[in-house]
């Protein structure tokens, strides 16, 4: 079987890389950082993610470390509850929702690929570039040393060498307006203690939910929240990165928030470390595949932040990676896959961009004027329940066909 590189040792390459293992390839995983750490906060996998993840041995682990996610509760600034989007199991899915620390999932997926294919994963070694010719691939390294394979796969993400190899005229990175400040605090329990909160409006909107079933067992929830706070109009920028702390006041404009079972502004200050991080995303590609070398992830689809979909968009990258070179272990495998996926990314990219499946939030700021009226009043069950199916359909996790 043909020996696959893969650049980026994230979520999206160490799913690419157990993936191929057990589709029988022989891969080498290379990070650019020299110590892998657990860095970020709460992310999401999705039921048809989750099923790959499953599929792949990880079940137990998963439910001894996230949160099987019972549903999504879309309310306005008044409290009032727009929609309840199930995605449990119960509610007809193949899988569950988890919501997870994303450090928590990536040493998760580190730990069994090393367990399962050795020590395959090489630190220390930013790429920055690739080489191929007739007879394999190469990456590039930034001291300028050559690692030769069959194939090679870029998984390094927003700003992945790879990608601005094979695109060069690829554009700056699309900013949204948007600055999202993000934190975790651990605290009693909200609610059931699964359920995720979205609440508010697309200017002006705070996320929600509980990241650890550690926590949950004994009674408290490590809960990962989101402020997000449209400041500018939409624009290109040329860099973004997160930084500490926050350059703005992110809690003054929840403080008139009104949720039945949480106070939003005390949640905010009660949290020590706080980043901050413009909403960004990039201009879908036309490709993704040059000859023996495929991007994968953020690397190939980097999209804004909506539906909470991003992880999960990488982990079914690599599966359909994987079920491609099964059948075809050389570039027409990537071509395969390529056809498959990059449609499918292309259209979660541009969904994303107008709002996702929190649409819900704005057709009901543009309609509720008050705590006192009434969202039944105002807006149709068949109205919410349109815009959840047909982004279900769009990002592949609908019930019928996840």
């Amino acid at each position: 079987m043909p020996r696959i590189l893969i650049a980026g040792a994230g979520i999206g390459g160490l799913s690419a890389a157990l993936c191929l293992h057990e589709a029988g390839f022989a891969v080498t995983v290379f990070e650019s950082v020299a110590q892998i750490r657990p860095l970020g906060v709460g992310i999401n996998v999705m039921s048809s993610a989750a099923l790959i993840l499953r599929d792949l041995g990880l079940a137990d682990a998963l439910d001894q470390t996230a949160i099987r996610t019972r549903c999504i509760e879309y309310r306005t600034r008044f409290g009032h509850l727009i929609q309840s989007d199930p995605r449990s199991m119960e509610a007809g899915f193949p899988a569950p929702q988890y919501s997870v620390h994303r450090g928590e999932l990536q040493f998760l997926l580190l730990a069994a690929l090393r367990e399962r294919a050795g020590d395959v994963v090489e630190t220390g070694r930013p790429v920055s570039g690739y080489r191929q010719d007739a007879d394999g691939a190469g990456l590039v390294f930034a001291d300028g040393r050559v690692e030769r394979g069959d194939l090679v796969i870029g998984a390094e993400g927003l700003r992945s060498p790879l990608r601005a190899q094979m695109h060069p005229d690829d554009g700056p990175l699309n900013y949204e307006g948007t600055m999202m400040f993000r934190g975790a605090l651990d605290m009693p329990v909200i609610g059931d203690g699964r359920t995720m909160v979205i609440a508010g409006d697309h200017d002006c909107k705070f996320v929600t939910y509980p990241i650890s079933e550690q926590a949950r067992r004994k009674g408290r929830a490590l809960t990962n929240w989101v402020a997000e706070l449209r400041h500018s109009a939409p624009r290109h920028i040329d860099d973004a990165d997160w930084r500490r702390g926050a350059t703005m006041d992110y809690v003054t404009p929840f403080r008139d928030f009104r949720m039945p079972d949480m106070d939003i502004a005390a949640i905010l200050e009660a949290t020590d470390n706080v980043t901050e991080f413009p909403m960004i995303d990039r201009d879908p590609l036309p490709f993704w595949t040059d000859g023996r070398v495929t991007l994968l992830g953020d690397a190939a689809h980097p999209m804004y932040p909506i539906g909470a979909n991003g992880a999960s968009q990488a982990i079914l990258d690599a599966s359909a990676l994987a079920a491609a070179l099964a059948e075809d272990p050389g570039p027409g495998g990537l071509k395969t896959y390529e056809a498959a996926r990059l449609p499918v990314a292309t259209n979660v990219v541009r969904a994303n961009r107008l709002g996702g499946p929190e649409q819900v939030l704005d057709i009901a700021a543009a309609r509720v004027r008050g705590p006192d009226d009434r969202i039944e009043d105002l807006i149709t069950k068949e109205e919410l329940e349109e815009v959840a199916a047909n982004y279900r359909r769009i990002a592949g996790f609908d019930k019928a066909g996840a």
